[in-house]
Formats: C-alpha cells, structure tokens, sequence
C-alpha cells in the first residue's frame, strides 16, 4: 500500500445507499473548510434515479442519484472514493463491484459483520489492483481542512472544536471510529491538530492496517508526527512494530494499545469490535505496548497518560524546528437545519422545483446549458431547440430536421377533425386564446393523434421480440387491441397518406437505420390483405420512425429510449404541431366574427 495521501481538497466520492444525515454533514465539512466543490458528486441507490435536494452551505444543490454503480462511475469519472453505507448483507458485492471499477481508488465500508471469507476476498482484490480498502466496520477517515467520509467526526461542533476544518501536523491512525473522536480532540488541545486521520475498523480482518497508514503517513511531508491507537486482539500492532525496527518510518510515533484491563477478568473477555479479543499473550495490549516501546516507538504508561506523551512529542519537534505550528484560522458559520433554526428563529428553506433544462439566471437563458445568443448565432431551428429542451442534447442536424418535418405535417388537418372543431366551437363562443386551444387540445388521445406513443410501444416491443407481422397484429387481435398507427378513415391501400409517404422518403434517404420503420411497413402489408383501410397512419409513420432516430443516432441508452416513450415525448410532438393549427382555427373565426355556433337539428337523430 504505502504511497501518500489519499484525499485532496478536490476529493469527490460516490455515496452509496442514500442517507442524508451521514451525506449533509459532508456537505457541511465541504462548507466549513471552503472547498468551491462538494465532495459528493453523486449518489447510488439501487432501483431509484433523479436527484436529491441537500445544502452546501446555504446553496441548496441537487446531487444526482443513479441505480446502478456502472451508471454513477460513467457519470462522474472523476470521484475515486467509494463510500458504501449497504447492510453487512450486500456491502461486500456492492464494495467488490466498486473496486472492479477504473475510476474507483478508495472504497470505504461502514457495515459491521460483512462476513470474514467475504473481507478476504475484497482485501486481496484491492491489493493485486493497488486500491485502498477502509473497513470493515468502519466510521470512514478525514483529511482535515479537505475530505472526510460520512459520519467521521461527528458533528459539527465536534468538527470545530477539534479543528478540523484546517490541516495539522498529526497523521493519526485507529481501530476505533468512537475513540478516533476522543483522540481528534486530544491531539487538538495539545497539538496544532491533525492532518488526518483513518479508522481502520474494528473487525478482524480490516481492509487496510495500522501500519498501512503509518507507512503511508511517512511519505506524505505535512505529516510531521503519528499516533496509533490499536487494541488487544489480533496481531496487527506488530507489522508497525517491524516496521519500525526495520527503519521504514523516520517520524516520531506515539502509540497506546488498549485493553491493559483484559488481565484483571478470570476469562477471557470480548470487547466491542469483533477484533478485540485476546488469543494469547502475544495479542495482549500489554505485550503489544511493550513491543511498540522496544521498537522505538513513544508508549506512556497509561491511556490517561497519552496525552501528555502527544504533547511532550508534539513540543519537541516545535522546539526541533521541524514544526512550524498553523496559524489559527475562524471557520465560516454552518446555517442551522429548519427544525433546529424555527427554535432560535432562523431557517433556510428548500425549493420547490428542480429544473434541468434551462437557466434563466446571469446575464442570458441558457437551453440545457447552451445560451441563446449561441442558439441564435449557430443557426438553430425549432428543432434544435426542442431537442436541447426535450431531450437535453444537441442531435444532429438530420434528426432535428426530421423533428420540424413532423412538426410541419401535423400542424393541422383541417376544421372537421374532432380538435379544430372544438377549438371552433369554443372561439365562435367568444372565449379566449388559451380557452379555445384548450378546448382543443383535450380531445387529443387514443382516438385522435394521441396513438404515436403506443405505436412507437408496441412497434418497439415487437420488434425486439422478434415477432412477425402474423404473430403481432394477431396477438393484438386476441387481446381485442387495436394496432395503434394501423388504420384510417380516409386513406386506402390505393390513396396512401403523403403525409407517410413524406416521412417515409426522408427517413431512408437521411437515417442511418430505419429498422423499426420497415418493420411497421410489413405490419401494414399484412393488415392491407385484411382491410383496405388499414393502412399505416401518420401516428404509426412518426412513432416507429422516432424510434429509428432514437436507435440510430447512437445517441440514447435503450433505458432512455423506454422512457422517452413511456413519458410521452412522441405524443408531445402532435400536441405541440396540432397547437399551430388549432391557434389558426381561433384567429380565423375571430378574424371572421363568427357567430355562436349551434349544430342544426337535422344533423342529429332524436330517438328514445
């Protein structure tokens, strides 16, 4: 292991398993030691994606959250810690998955009781690819005034009062994350404090030893003097012991084990790590202690005599000149969570909304991340813009011609379908703009230009089952489904759509691929031989041709593209044509000054 340190101010980590206490006192840490980036770049919680809301500071910032490791270290090639907070149950898959991946250098592991064979197998791992396990059983590490992993420290008082929030001189290593906090505090009183400091974990196998972190605290030049606190049980104490007798550390080293109190039981006792259990003399805190002092280590007489050994050590290398003590600094104040401030009166309170398609603030909007002034310069269309707004990318320039050509032929269908003569009905009534567009706009579903989504569906699904025009439309029949963009009122197998015909022509001259829209065509050969009109539509031209666009831009994940289509996009873009023509249909009839409408009598049939 040895090298240097292993967290930097730049430092970002992947959280895994969502817990907001252990990720806000992060934040809060990043806060207090004025780090320009928080240290969680993103958040992994199997089965969910989004975002989540937490503070840096009294920024609120959406942190992304992903389902799966590979998706979170893709996302964010740049956070090389993995901070795993699963059950003992899945930590050691989820911590083996973290460590086959490059990006991936530290994985810290919080769960007690990971199984022994399982540690093992992630130790081994970990140093045949020159990674760094913390833990088991670990409450994580902190590089003061830099980085710090989940609940590490404690709270922020806590944090302060041993000043963490600025490097020290002290490298600090321990097999205890609670008493890790008494020696934060220790070292802060009698020293300059420290610049940082690891809980290996109190199981018996630990990813990473006491004397790992000491050699490596040797390499790393702020580091001025360590600490060890070990513990009785286990045998790790004495590779620090060789360690040192063999040279390999030249800074001063204060240590104690633990457990001098195991020789006053009859039995042998069990401590609270699982670790801390006497087999032998060997593993007693007092042979260790003993071992450590032989070695040339500093070991006071007592625990309660540690802290004046770190002090007198500490006073040695100032008066030595190898110490230059830090200039004391005043962190910033950490606003108070709501509940805490509603009782002093102060609060911060959350948004409402996160939007991540555009930016209206600085000194120009910005379409997912690209200003309007460049919009307008590089000559965007209408297209572009609905694919920066829609599907937050720049496609290509065949893709978003294709988006305005769909646009354009599905503006409007004259004023006898079912929507324009809503919206003529309701501005002849003399309502409004938005009333009339309205009015039309809601008839659109299943039965009128709201199919291209379940064309697109089950064109999709069909497909990529392998299933034969026989086989789909004849399983939709039994299902008593009809085929969406299979059929019209009008159009017949001898006077086709030009509408499809357009789309069609475009698509095999522009597409690199049109899959899915050639499978829709043989759909329409085999349900031409039942009905004349069963023809493919508009809906199911632009539903199976969007596919082909998603599939073959190479631009869209096949998670995505099921998305995409299950949200809605599709229907999004007759909804959004069909409002130009509905718009004109409004302006017409006020242009006109039509009156009321009233449908005649004898276009309906009275009946009991």
């Amino acid at each position: 292991m040895a090298t240097g340190q292993l967290f930097s101010r730049t430092t970002q980590a992947l959280f895994y398993n969502y817990k907001q206490l252990p990720i806000q006192r992060m934040l809060d840490f990043d806060f207090l030691c004025g780090r320009e980036t928080p240290s969680v770049a993103g958040i992994i919680n199997p089965g969910a994606e989004g975002f989540q809301k937490l503070f840096f500071g009294q920024e609120e910032i959406a942190i992304p959250v992903h389902s799966t490791i590979e998706a979170a270290c893709a996302a964010h090639p740049t956070a090389d810690v993995f901070i795993n907070f699963a059950s003992f149950r899945s930590a050691a898959a989820s911590s083996k998955s973290a460590l086959k991946q490059p990006t991936i250098r530290v994985v810290a592991i919080i769960a007690e009781g990971v199984p022994e064979s399982d540690t093992k197998e992630l130790i081994a791992f970990a140093r045949a690819n020159n990674k760094v396990v913390i833990g088991p059983a670990t409450v994580g590490g902190i590089q003061a005034g830099a980085f710090k992993i989940g609940d590490t420290a404690g709270t922020i008082d806590n944090i302060i009062q041993c000043k963490l929030y600025r490097p020290g001189s002290v490298g600090f290593v321990s097999k205890s994350g609670g008493m890790s906090n008494e020696l934060y505090n220790t070292i802060a009183r009698v020293t300059d404090g420290i610049y940082e400091g690891i809980a290996i974990g109190g199981d018996v196998f630990p990813g990473s030893t006491l004397s790992d972190h000491v050699l490596r605290f040797n390499n790393i030049p702020q580091v001025k003097m360590m600490v060890v606190l070990g513990e009785l049980g286990g045998r790790d104490e004495y590779s620090l012991v060789e360690a040192l007798k063999q040279g390999k550390v030249n800074k001063p080293v204060v240590a104690w084990v633990s457990g001098t109190c195991a020789r006053l039981f009859k039995s042998e006792v069990q401590f609270g790590h699982a670790g801390a259990k006497s087999g032998g003399e060997m593993e007693s805190a007092q042979a260790k202690n003993q071992a450590l002092s032989e070695a040339g280590a500093v070991v006071p007489t007592s625990f309660e005599a540690l802290e004046i050994a770190i002090k007198e050590t500490f006073e040695r290398l100032v008066e030595g000149g190898k110490i230059t003590p830090v200039k004391e600094v005043t962190p910033p104040q950490i606003p108070e969570d709501l509940n805490i401030a509603i009782k002093s009166g102060k609060v911060r309170a959350p948004t409402h909304i996160i939007s991540t398609i555009s930016d209206d603030r600085g000194e120009e909007p910005c379409y997912a991340g690209v200003p309007m002034s460049s919009i307008v310069e590089q000559g965007y269309g209408v297209g572009d813009v609905i694919s920066l707004l829609w599907f937050k990318r720049s496609l290509p320039r065949y893709c978003t011609k294709f988006i305005e050509i769909c646009i354009m032929l599905c503006a409007d269908h004259g004023p006898c379908v079912s929507g324009a003569h809503n919206t003529i009905v309701t501005a002849r009534a003399g309502k409004d703009l938005v009333s009339s567009l309205v009015s039309g706009l809601l008839t659109i579903g299943p039965r009128f230009g709201g199919a291209i989504d379940d064309a697109a569906r089950y064109f999709k699904d069909a497909y990529d089952r392998g299933l034969t025009p026989y086989e789909f439309v004849e399983a939709m029949k039994k299902k008593g489904i009809r085929v969406p963009g299979i059929g019209h009122r009008i159009k017949r197998g001898d006077n086709r759509d030009k509408r499809v015909e357009l789309l069609q022509l475009f698509a095999r001259t522009n597409f690199p691929s049109v899959k899915y829209m050639e499978y829709a065509v043989q759909v329409e050969t085999y349900t031409l031989s039942k009905a004349n009109n069963l023809v493919l539509n508009v809906d199911g031209a632009i539903g199976s041709l969007f596919l082909d666009l998603l599939a073959g831009s190479g631009m869209f994940s096949k998670q995505e593209i099921d998305e995409i289509v299950e949200i809605g996009y599709l229907n999004g873009l007759f909804v959004l044509a069909r409002s130009i023509g509905l718009i004109g249909h409004t302006f017409d009839q006020k242009r006109l000054k039509q009156p009321l409408y009233r449908h005649p009598w004898e276009d309906v049939l009275y009946t009991k």
